[in-house]
């Protein structure tokens, strides 16, 4: 693969990914050169055109969206940093997802919510508050995956509380949609007995604030 002058830069050490995303934004004939980068074969290339896509994603989504079926297959990558990024990137897509894209990939992108790895599972639930927003209509199917976190199993009994104090935050976002309500305070009553006390005060913080 032929090195350009922005992946020249990616692969510098100190280089400010933020910058990169601008010039990108601002001259998008560079988006290939930067897709491109996540087959180099040099790693620090390859996360820090990750990177520089994530960003990208987060501030201009249209600019990613024809390619999103590409970050959707990028979920199956064997390098975890490519698919956490993948999972970030396709979760900002949503926002943009005219085609309902993301929708006939529900399954698939939920999967990884019962991951063994807590930072897999992590970058969903972390997510699933802003696909909430941005597909009101998947609301029900999104705090079904979100409740199961409880029941899932993890690396550790740990990890389940990290995820679980995750979940409370999620569905904090966007509780005001949810039809059932009784069923995600249940779960969050639940938690004020949790092991983990930052996992137990998010529960007292949600249940306060709405008043349970």
């Amino acid at each position: 693969m032929t090195t350009s002058k922005p992946l020249e830069t990616i692969g510098q050490k100190g280089t400010d990914a933020n910058e990169i995303a601008k010039e990108v934004i601002e001259e998008p004939k560079l988006l290939s050169e930067i897709l491109e980068g996540l087959s180099s074969d040099t790693g620090r290339i390859r996360l820090g055109c990750a990177k520089v896509l994530r960003l990208i994603s987060r501030k201009r989504p249209v600019l990613l969206y024809p390619q999103i079926d590409f970050f959707i297959r990028l979920l199956d990558s064997d390098n975890n940093i490519l698919k956490w990024n993948a999972i970030d990137i396709v979760a900002n897509l949503t926002l943009v997802d005219s085609e309902n894209i993301f929708n006939r990939h529900f399954a698939k992108y939920y999967s990884f919510i019962s991951d063994e790895s807590m930072i897999t599972a992590a970058h969903v639930v972390d997510n699933s508050g802003n696909i909430a927003l941005a597909k009101p209509e998947l609301t029900g199917e999104i705090t079904d995956e979100l409740l199961q976190v409880e029941r899932n199993t993890y690396q550790t009994t740990e990890c389940r509380n990290i995820l679980l104090g995750k979940v409370i935050l999620a569905i904090e976002q966007y509780f005001d949609q949810i039809e059932d309500k009784d069923k995600v305070t249940t779960l969050i009553r639940r938690q004020l007995k949790n092991p983990r006390n930052a996992t137990r005060a998010k529960a007292e913080k949600f249940l306060g604030k709405h008043g349970f």
